[in-house]
């Protein structure tokens, strides 16, 4: 298959990436057991980086687009084969590697409209791990209910000591206060409670003056 017979958007995502992008793509639709390998990229010389993730997360998002176009547009069987491949090849690869809450929240956007729970799970248990609590209280402020939920519960699961040290920052504040009240309710943290509990002394202290 050539890219080209995808449509004109997506041919033009692809000669946008760079070389080494390229090439992390066709050798994971040629070896499948590849994606999501961080190793140097053949011939390329650098690996799977920041700008790789944005770069596929733009394919990823034409190919969706073209894949919705088909109705009016048609595709032939191969192409559509094809194009399939692609997109689920770029998202295998997003999601084996994006530490990025725009990604991840494309990727479960992604997963919530055809439906696939399994994948969504999968999602949800890389959360966790792989994110900075930062980039995870970001999710939890997304305008889209499944990644600000999943942000959420990853959150009221984290140590109490990461939640303590984001209500240093005044943009993350309220998320991380939410969570510790989550895990002083739902969960029975004592250490959550003392916390909420000096937090709110501290505006009632603040009211009064």
């Amino acid at each position: 298959m050539m890219v080209e017979d995808f449509g004109a958007r997506v041919a033009s995502v692809w000669e946008d990436l760079r070389a080494t992008t390229r090439n992390l793509v066709e050798r994971a639709l040629q070896t499948p057991g590849a994606v999501g390998s961080n190793q140097t990229a053949a011939n390329g010389g650098t690996s799977y980086d920041p700008r790789a993730d944005w770069e596929l997360s733009r394919l990823l998002e034409a190919l969706d687009a073209r894949a919705e176009e088909a109705g009016a547009v048609s595709l032939n069987a191969k192409q559509a084969s094809g194009l399939k491949r692609m997109a689920e090849t770029c998202a295998a690869m997003l999601q084996t590697q994006t530490q990025s809450a725009e990604v991840f929240a494309q990727l479960v956007m992604r997963a919530h409209r055809q439906h696939d729970y399994a994948r969504i799970d999968a999602l949800a248990d890389v959360l966790s791990t792989r994110f900075a609590p930062t980039e995870i209280c970001e999710l939890a402020r997304c305008p889209f209910p499944v990644a600000r939920a999943l942000a959420q519960e990853a959150l009221a699961q984290a140590p109490t000591s990461v939640l303590l040290s984001l209500l240093a920052d005044p943009i993350d504040l309220e998320i991380a206060r939410d969570a510790l009240e989550r895990q002083a309710i739902d969960y029975g943290s004592e250490e959550a409670r003392r916390i909420v509990s000096i937090l709110e002394q501290a505006d009632i202290a603040s009211e009064d003056v």
